[in-house]
């Protein structure tokens, strides 16, 4: 099976002095990388090609979450395509052989995406959110498991992730423009098309954010505007039946174990304005361009 690697980046910098090492390290690394960057300032551009990647560059009102993927997914010829962001470590040489194997053990999964780490140092905030949502066992994932995992069936991410090039066209392949939550749309077609979703355990990434609460809100603005506009995901798979409440409630019992009393005014806070910004992004339809511009992180949809 060839692979290829695709990469997004922009001013990646910071991150390439751990990702080139850990990227040359692979047992597993594809003969063709992909890297598509979004105008940086930074060496970017000049590392990657070092490195022997190749590299486009697109101006930065052009990137976006699905139709920049859908291009660069059209660029390569594979039957597998390996997404990576610029922020996920492989956390060991084994990490890209590890999530191909797993895709390719069950000839009806169409994409696979592996189990994230936090990066060493994270906050215990930012720890418990890669703890709860990746778990030690992997899973597959089928349009039955919808009246179990609700809209949770659709959960994957692409920051790490593997697609089988035949099940991606046969779903019609990434879509052309949404703000993010790509791979929730891309995993919602999968499964309605018949094929299953593979979270692969034994391919692990360093990849955690440290989020401050305005930043919490705005990413939220933007999975709620996602939401909003893809409503036919929730119409068939569900709601997320109280996947909130028992993150929240897994958080506090971190804090409680760690005896970081003092972060739980924190957490409160902060599902208070994840659920603000989730719901304004949901009716943003209502809002105007101007505003909204602010509210989110992906600012350039707006424009």
């Amino acid at each position: 099976m060839r692979v290829a690697l695709l990469i997004p980046t922009r001013n990646a910098s910071a991150h390439l002095d751990h990702l080139l090492p850990a990227l040359k390290a692979q047992t597993h690394l594809p003969e063709r990388i992909l890297v598509v960057d979004s105008s940086s300032s930074d060496d970017t551009v000049q590392r990657f090609r070092e490195f022997g990647a190749q590299v486009e560059i697109i101006p930065v009102a052009q990137f976006n979450h699905g139709g920049t993927r859908r291009w660069a997914s059209q660029q390569v010829d594979a039957d597998i395509l390996l997404f990576l962001t610029q922020d996920a470590i492989p956390a060991t040489p084994e990490t890209f052989a590890n999530l191909i194997a797993e895709l390719e053990s069950d000839p009806l999964t169409g994409m696979a995406y592996g189990r994230q780490l936090p990066h060493p140092g994270a906050g215990i905030l930012a720890a418990q959110s890669r703890y709860f949502n990746y778990p030690t066992q992997s899973r597959i994932k089928s349009l039955q498991d919808a009246p179990q995992l609700g809209i949770k069936t659709c959960f994957s991410s692409d920051s790490f992730s593997a697609y089988r090039r035949s099940a991606l066209d046969g779903v019609g392949g990434f879509p052309d423009d949404v703000i993010g939550s790509e791979d929730a749309y891309m995993a919602a077609r999968m499964l309605l098309g018949g094929y299953h979703v593979r979270y692969a355990a034994s391919a692990c990434v360093e990849h955690s954010h440290e989020y401050r609460l305005l930043e919490e809100f705005r990413r939220y603005f933007d999975i709620g505007v996602f939401y909003g506009r893809e409503r036919w995901i929730a119409q068939t798979f569900g709601s997320a039946r109280g996947e909130g409440k028992r993150y929240l409630l897994a958080e506090l019992r971190a804090l409680h174990e760690a005896g970081d009393w003092y972060l739980i005014p924190e957490a409160l806070l902060r599902t208070g304005l994840k659920l603000l910004g989730y719901r304004l992004g949901h009716l943003e339809r209502h809002l105007p361009r101007r505003l909204k511009r602010h509210l989110g992180m992906f600012s350039n949809y707006w424009t």
